[in-house]
Parts: structure tokens; sequence; C-alpha cells
């Protein structure tokens, strides 16, 4: 085969072949030793038949390139980019520092391909093209879709803050997590994920600015405030907390206290 094959996956992260940069065949089913592509065209008008066959080593078995339809630059170079960007993020152990922008233009230059326009924002858009990351820095990762915005801003008497260790990824220290509470249906929902490097204070007081923040923008330039913050009992919290929301309270956990007077009784 003189054509040139390349390696990418879908969007839902499935096998997919990219054939002269022109052509897409997504993975149509795998047997015990070889799997079939199917080119992309296939369901559209153009009916195209044409599939790739490989052998468990990737090495094409059988293909014909007599498609029924032109071959798509555009939408190739979107795919091989996409594939190639994802790649980069897998192999860091540091994604905080990734920068996208940075791989995009390295490899549109490799590919050698006049790649369609960076957008960094598709990035940070879920399923529903809302925008689901509202900040990224080297210490921390803030997620909070538009509709736990509303909710933080809608029952904004009670904030409940807790940071947990056994689920932060590798590249993450912790996973710092916010909840209010919904009187009529009794039950709390998630407000914002957060994924932090360290546990400074500067750390936290950016969290809860750029939450602050958000809420804002999200309620025409309002402020809302936070009144009563629920936390365990952690002294560069309460002190980053009432430095963005200066009117605060807090209502510590009891059995965090418990444990802190414990231990400062085993010191002394």
């Amino acid at each position: 085969m003189d054509d040139q094959l390349e390696i990418s996956e879908t969007n839902k992260v499935k096998n997919q072949i990219i054939v002269n940069r022109k052509y897409k065949f997504n993975l149509w089913y795998i047997t015990n030793n070889t799997k079939i592509f199917k080119c992309t065209e296939y369901k559209t008008v153009k009916k195209c038949k044409y599939y790739i066959i490989l052998n468990d080593n990737n090495k094409v078995i059988k293909y014909e390139n007599k498609h029924t339809h032109p071959g798509k630059e555009y939408d190739t170079s979107v795919s091989i980019v996409k594939h190639k960007i994802k790649n980069e993020i897998r192999k860091t152990s540091i994604p905080f520092d990734i920068n996208p922008k940075h791989i995009y233009n390295e490899i549109s230059e490799e590919i050698g391909l006049i790649c369609p326009e960076y957008n960094k924002f598709e990035y940070y858009r879920n399923e529903r093209d809302e925008i689901f990351m509202i900040f990224k820095n080297s210490n921390i990762i803030i997620f909070q879709s538009p509709f736990q915005t509303e909710l933080s801003i809608k029952y904004n008497e009670n904030l409940f803050a807790d940071g947990t260790f056994y689920i932060a990824p590798k590249f993450g220290y912790q996973v710092f997590i916010t909840r209010v509470y919904a009187p009529e249906i009794n039950s709390f929902y998630t407000t914002s994920l957060s994924i932090l490097n360290n546990k400074e204070q500067a750390t936290y007081e950016l969290l809860f600015e750029e939450l602050k923040k958000n809420a804002s923008e999200y309620n025409n330039n309002i402020i809302v405030t936070q009144k009563i913050l629920h936390y365990d009992f952690e002294k560069v919290i309460s002190n980053a907390a009432i430095k963005i929301f200066p009117n605060i309270t807090f209502k510590y956990c009891l059995w965090h206290y418990k444990r802190s007077l414990e231990n400062l009784l085993t010191i002394t």
C-alpha cells in the first residue's frame, strides 16, 4: 500500500484511520485477528463502501481507495490535531502546565497542513456546549457548570466545602469540592470541583475569588457572597475565605475539631 496511513481516534476515543490526510475510516468491528474500518462517508448520501482491514500489528491486509467522494483535508486536519493534542496531554505528568495553543502550533507545523483556527474554549466545553472549566493555572483547575453556578447563587446561605486526597489524580494534590443545600428537596448539590496542587492559603484565596467572580458574571455583575461556610478545621481555609468574603461566618466539623485538639494535646 503506497497510501499514507495514520492511526487516530474519534471524539468517543475509538480507533480511527486517516488515509493520505484526506479520508477517515472509523472502526467498524473486530474479529480474532483483524480490525475492519469503514469510510466515514458510508452513512451519508455518498454511500462510500470502501474499507480497510488491518491485522493485529496494524498492517494493512486489504484496502481499495476508489472513493465515491472527494477527500476532506479540513476535517482530517481537525481529527489529527485533536488526537495529537490528547496524546501530548496523556504523556505529561503535570497537565496543569499544558498549553494547548503551543501544542497546536507545533502540530500544525509538523503535519504540514493549514489547520482550522485554534479556539481554546472548544476544549473547555461540555456536550451541551457550556463552559465547564472556569479557571486554570499551575496550581489549580476549577470546574463549574452554569447550572452549578446558578445553584451557588440561589442557595448562598450555606456553603459546604471539603477536600479529599483519595480521588485526586496523579498530577494533583487534592480535590476540593463545594456544595449547597436545597431545603425544598432536602438534598445537597455539588457546585464546584477543583484540583489543587497544594494546601497553601494563596491557592484557597484564588479558588474562592474565582468562584465569587464567576457567580458575579453569571448574575449580571451583581456580587454574590456566601454567608456561612461549613468545613473541617483547617485554619488556612478560614483565613482564605474571610479575605474573599469579609462578613462570612464559620461552622466547623466537630470531628475534625476534636481531632485537632487531640493532636494539640499530644504535642504538648
